[in-house]
């Protein structure tokens, strides 16, 4: 099962029913952004009980086409490491 944003913003109006569905759609815009510019900044994201994101560099390496052989130069980028918290993970495991 996929859960998508508008399920969450569903779930979340549920626990707090005196708050719009416009507004809350707005706070997790806002907390997603802030997560988003803390890992451009190359900033750790850490969410107690839940898991850290921390960006991490891939270095420029060279590459080769396996259907020409023709040798290829892969730029560096940037990809973002999620670890999960052990508390997630203990409650992964005991269902």
């Amino acid at each position: 099962m996929t859960t998508s944003k508008s399920d969450l913003i569903k779930e979340l109006s549920k626990s707090y029913p005196n708050l719009l569905k416009k507004d809350l759609s707005r706070l997790f815009e806002i907390f997603i952004n802030e997560i988003k510019i803390a890992l451009k900044n190359n900033e750790r994201v850490e969410i107690r009980g839940w898991g850290t994101f921390s960006p991490k560099i891939q270095k420029k390496r060279k590459s080769r086409n396996p259907k020409t052989g023709q040798e290829l130069f892969i730029p560096e980028k940037k990809s973002i490491h999620f670890k999960m918290s052990k508390e997630l993970l203990d409650e992964l495991n005991n269902d």
